[in-house]
């Protein structure tokens, strides 16, 4: 079992730790040192005991802080999600029905019948103009 030397409010402690989390232990103290050296700096110097106390009651201020802002988060997750399911289990919308009207035939032969007109009286224009 490793023993690492950590610094907290300016003091040095030797603390074991399990085979390769070192470099939790060692992100962790530099936590605990950051309040600690916040605290003695608004306080000034205190006894270790006290020191490490309030730290540690800090940090837990922290940490509570932080668990009502992620359980906050997960409840608004968790009603997406329950929004989410409802729509995906909710029925597809009915297809809308869009009646185009249709042409009558005999319409549509007259039209034919004046576009035909159209162009002949066209081209007489044009053999006219070219003579």
């Amino acid at each position: 079992m490793p023993e690492i030397e950590i610094q907290i409010g300016g003091r040095v402690f030797e603390v074991a730790c399990q085979e390769g989390e070192e470099h939790y232990l060692l992100s962790a103290a530099r936590i605990l040192d950051a309040e600690a050296t916040t605290l003695g700096q608004q306080i000034g110097r205190l006894p270790e005991p006290r020191m490490l106390l309030m730290s540690g009651l800090m940090l837990a201020d922290k940490t509570a802080g932080l668990e009502d802002q992620l359980r906050a988060v997960q409840d608004t997750l968790a009603e997406r999600e329950a929004e989410l399911a409802q729509l995906r289990a909710a029925p597809a919308p009915e297809p809308e029905r869009i009646e185009v009207p249709v042409v009558p035939q005999g319409v549509s032969d007259t039209l034919a019948e004046i576009a035909a007109r159209a162009e002949a009286l066209a081209a007489a224009v044009e053999e006219r103009a070219a003579s």
